[in-house]
């Protein structure tokens, strides 16, 4: 830390700190980092500044570190103006306060702060839509290790990769062979080195970053412009460029084109439309880091990846409705916000659903469980809620609606009842607001029960998956909080062995569900061996009189899937 402690200029011009501080207040523009070993910079935002008294931080992205801070932890404040690196001498925290709904820490205000003018140390980090494919491979390894790339700079980048290729990692040799292929179709090689792993069980994902070995002055004026692109097409996306800027070439994929590398692209899928549904499932999973990032939900690419979920119902809505239940490599939420909006878009169809209508509830179905990436794991995690916890994992509809502001394309009616009352109930005792049954519509009465039924499915921290009978019969209860007209129309809709539904036959056959008939019964099938979640489909499907054979259904068997 000595070399890089003397890169760092110090700047203590109280006009000059006041206007560099300044510069973090965009959405992205601060982190902190806690004064310890292993600690790594979390994201944060400015919320006030008062020149020579105090430095308000809203650390509600990361209030997992609010205690550490009331019990003295030190930090120190890093941000980036332009292409200069900012960090504050440690400080501790002159008070950790809540206010209304969200936290902030009010920090010591700065004397100085030490800047470090390096093109090396700018990182431009990618945001959802933004696809480039990694390749590393390892002269003592068979096969190569693929995954997304998050950020980049003249001397190294971090990459997402599943949990298990990113450890992988941890025992191959050095250096590495890394690829970046953006989707243009360029391909740039260079030797790196592993230099750190951070593990997020919640994204089943693993962060590696690594350090570029020794690269040359052409794989350095590359680099610079691959940097440069990058973050020229985010501040087109933002909308901060002026004047009417096209599409980063480099970044634009050919019509038609499917990323060729990348996580999900290096996957097997059980079924082809599980495959095509991943890329939705990325957008989410790229959208919700976004969010932790103190970013805003983008709205082009939540219209683009609304529009493909539509597409690809309009192809087959049944291979659809069978692919939600088979993305469970992906976190809660964008599986979860999958189903549901799959689900709604086909259980709401018919001749009054406008096209405008059927986008803007696919998107805000898709999108409305993301705010949950902004609370604490131990709270999502927790087997028993007291009060105080309950309220507090309500605040994840309001921090989701606070990231909505430039979806302006998105009706506000169905936000409010997609995104604001899903979670609400006709007796008054759901959340956010407790609204009861006269404040409640058709479509968010509808979106509570298909909430409902994708949430029982799956297995929580307090109980396991449950079957459909047991789902119906809990909804149909005569003191259920749900609209029984809304259950059993999606009973109707769906029959009582839904495509997805895991099957036991008179013989003690396994099958997966994959079609029904017009009377709701299962028509097609596939063979399995195991009660898990379909991961790579090869038994034999049955159909017709093949089926037939098999005998009645005995039961269901609930999947975690």
């Amino acid at each position: 830390m000595g070399d890089e402690q003397d890169k760092y200029n110090r700047v203590d011009n109280p006009i000059e700190v006041e206007q560099l501080l300044g510069a973090l207040s965009d959405a992205d523009g601060a982190w902190i980092r806690l004064e310890r070993d292993d600690a790594e910079p979390q994201p944060v935002l400015v919320a006030e500044q008062r020149p020579g008294e105090v430095l308000v931080l809203d650390i509600g992205a990361v209030r997992e570190i609010a205690g550490e801070l009331r019990r003295g932890q030190a930090f120190r404040v890093l941000g980036r103006a332009g292409e200069r690196l900012l960090r504050t001498e440690p400080m501790v925290a002159e008070a950790v306060r809540e206010e209304g709904g969200r936290v902030y820490c009010d920090c010591p205000y700065p004397v100085a702060l030490g800047v470090l003018q390096r093109r090396e140390a700018f990182r431009a980090r990618l945001r959802p839509g933004m696809e480039v494919g990694v390749v590393v491979r390892s002269a003592d390894a068979a096969g190569s290790v693929h995954g997304d790339l998050r950020d980049l700079s003249l001397g190294g980048c971090q990459v997402a990769l599943p949990l298990s290729s990113g450890t992988r990692l941890r025992d191959a040799s050095s250096p590495l062979e890394m690829e970046l292929c953006f989707p243009n179709g360029t391909r740039f090689i260079i030797a790196a080195q592993t230099t750190r792993f951070n593990t997020d069980i919640r994204r089943h994902a693993m962060f590696v970053g690594f350090r570029f070995e020794a690269p040359s002055a052409e794989q350095e004026r590359l680099l610079w412009q691959f940097v440069r692109e990058i973050e020229r097409e985010v501040a087109r996306l933002d909308g901060t460029l002026a004047g009417t800027v096209q599409p980063s070439p480099l970044l634009t994929p050919p019509p038609g084109a499917e990323p060729p590398v990348g996580w999900r692209a290096a996957l097997v899928h059980p079924t082809p439309m599980a495959r095509r549904l991943a890329r939705v499932a990325g957008y989410l999973d790229a959208q919700a880091l976004e969010l932790q990032h103190g970013g805003d939900v983008d709205p082009a690419q939540l219209s683009r990846h609304a529009d493909l979920l539509l597409t690809l119902l309009d192809e087959d809505r049944e291979a659809v409705l069978f692919a939600t239940r088979c993305m469970h490599r992906e976190p809660m939420p964008v599986r979860h916000g999958l189903a549901v909006a799959a689900h709604l878009v086909d259980l709401m169809g018919g001749p009054r659903v406008t096209p405008a209508l059927r986008k803007a509830v696919a998107a805000a179905a898709m999108v409305h469980d993301l705010g949950k990436v902004l609370l604490p794991a131990e709270l999502l995690a927790a087997t028993t809620l007291d009060a105080p916890a309950r309220a507090r994992l309500a605040e994840h509809v309001g921090l989701l609606a606070e990231r909505l502001g430039r979806c302006r394309w998105l009706a506000p009616s169905v936000v409010t009842a997609v995104i604001g009352q899903i979670n609400e109930r006709l007796d008054g005792s759901g959340y956010p607001a407790g609204a009861r049954a006269d404040a409640l519509g058709e479509l968010a009465r509808a979106a509570a029960v298909v909430d409902a039924v994708e949430a029982m499915r799956r297995a929580r921290a307090d109980r396991p998956a449950l079957s459909l009978a047991e789902i119906y019969r809990t909804l149909l209860r005569p003191d259920s909080p749900f609209d029984p007209n809304w259950v059993r129309r999606h009973l109707r809709h769906f029959g009582a062995l839904p495509v997805g539904a895991l099957v036991r036959y008179a013989g003690d056959h396994l099958a997966w569900v994959q079609r029904l008939d017009d009377a709701r019964r299962p028509i097609q099938v596939e063979l399995t061996d195991r009660i898990v979640a379909p991961e790579t489909l090869t038994g034999e499907i049955l159909r017709g009189p093949a089926l037939a054979r098999l005998g009645a259904v005995v039961e269901e068997c609930p999947v975690d899937a």
